[in-house]
């Protein structure tokens, strides 16, 4: 067993405090400075600790990290750190750096106020030399706090940074070893990290893409997002006050089809829906889930990226397969409706999926999708490719009427008695028959 999986959070702030050649200075804004104290309380922290900041009044910290950032950003985070740092090594370099590693750790942190109402999220950032006199390396994560108070957050950030520091010197041989060393101790239910950033030697062999699909598939986020410009950001940047169009799949073939899914949707979006909005987005969402008890890999996940963003539009990546869970993430950065750009294929099986996790299986699975504001625009398909898919799918208790060679979703009629339920959903408007030229 590797030493950094079987310390704990003292023991790692320990550890880095007794070794005489790690030594740098804390910022933190936000949760308390739940970091730094873990390494000033756990003994021996002259060792370590050059100098702790905490910087809440705005006009302060304006007049140390520069105007014209938001507070809890990225660009905020990035100004810290260069200002830490400079600061460091003017003042310990010539008495101290010629045996010394010197890091400078940074975060802003928005965990939950007092009523409630803000996105409990943050920057975390790490510069480090692994040898002194080397050139600095850089490592930045965004993450999203899920514990419901403040206290239990701030706890979080603390073991969080701890893990990190710990990692950036004992845990580099892998980036997969790195992250399960900056999570250890936390699960997916308190903290996410969906965005991580670095540059400098240390991680010369590192690949974005791989490390960023990772963050899913390896179970450090809910979701990422592969942006049509490659620019990785952080889902709450990305949907905030959007108009979004999701179309999921499991996209084994990709043609322009499946662009005009979204971009068909997003013609129709009706503009009182768009007014107060940032505009409308479509995203493709894939699962990393790919039927009962199956993952896709890494490599089979960028494969399809790859493919999607040749028509255009981002991919988002998700942990788990069922609509109402991917609606239930979007919720957390738009109040706007989501609209769900699907076939008929995708439609069949989100009747036909049993919902076994949920106690009231498919009646709940259908309630938790409608109640979050959404609308499933269903378009037609040939009839021959839908007895096709529904053949190899073993969706055996559906039938349909064709008009032309072709179906639409109000001439789709599942089994009694669910046949009731899914006539009610398409009077109600909650399913909506899209039309397209292309079809």
């Amino acid at each position: 067993m590797r030493e950094s999986e079987k310390f704990d959070t003292h023991q790692k702030a320990l550890s880095i405090n007794l070794d005489g050649t790690i030594f740098g200075s804390f910022a933190e804004i936000g949760a308390g400075q739940e970091v730094a104290r873990w390494f000033l309380r756990v003994g021996g922290a002259s060792g370590t600790v050059a100098k702790t900041i905490s910087a809440y009044d705005k006009e302060i910290s304006d007049h140390l990290y520069g105007t014209g950032s938001r507070y809890v950003s990225k660009p905020r985070l990035q100004a810290m750190i260069e200002s830490e740092w400079q600061q460091l090594l003017e003042q310990l370099q010539a008495t101290r750096g010629a045996n010394t590693r010197f890091f400078a750790f940074v975060d802003t942190i928005s965990a939950r106020n007092y009523a409630g109402t803000n996105d409990c999220h943050g920057w975390l950032g790490l510069r480090f030399l692994r040898e002194p006199g080397e050139m600095p390396n850089d490592v930045i994560l965004h993450i999203n706090l899920m514990d419901p108070s403040n206290v239990q957050q701030q706890e979080a950030v603390g073991i969080l940074g701890v893990n990190l520091i710990y990692a950036a010197h004992r845990a580099l041989v892998s980036a997969e070893e790195f992250l399960r060393s900056v999570f250890a101790d936390l699960t997916i239910e308190r903290v996410e990290i969906d965005c991580l950033e670095w540059s400098g030697p240390a991680f010369r062999d590192w690949n974005r893409n791989d490390i960023h699909a990772f963050l899913v598939a390896g179970g450090y986020a809910e979701a990422v997002v592969f942006p049509a410009d490659n620019q990785l950001i952080p889902l709450n940047d990305l949907l905030y006050k959007r108009a979004l169009v999701l179309a999921p799949g499991r996209f084994d073939s990709v043609t322009d089809m499946h662009a005009s899914l979204i971009r068909d949707t997003l013609a129709q979006l009706p503009e009182e829906e768009l007014e107060g909005s940032r505009g409308g987005l479509g995203l493709f969402c894939l699962s990393v889930t790919n039927g009962p008890d199956k993952q896709s890999s890494v490599r089979e996940i960028l494969e399809h990226v790859a493919k999607l963003h040749q028509l255009g539009y981002g991919v988002m990546l998700f942990r788990a397969q069922e609509l109402y869970t991917m609606s239930a993430f979007a919720n957390r950065y738009t109040k706007l409706r989501i609209h769900f750009a699907i076939g008929l294929t995708v439609l069949v099986r989100i009747f036909e999926d049993r919902y076994t996790d949920l106690a009231g299986n498919l009646l709940e699975g259908i309630a938790r999708l409608f109640v979050q504001n959404v609308r499933l625009t269903v378009y037609p398909m040939p009839e021959e490719e839908l007895r096709r898919r529904a053949k190899a799918a073993g969706r055996t208790g559906w039938n349909w009427k064709g008009t032309d060679g072709i179906v639409t979703a109000d001439n789709l009629h599942p089994s009694a008695p669910l046949d009731s339920l899914y006539r009610y959903l398409l009077e109600s408007g909650l399913i909506l028959v899209g039309k397209s030229e292309q079809r």
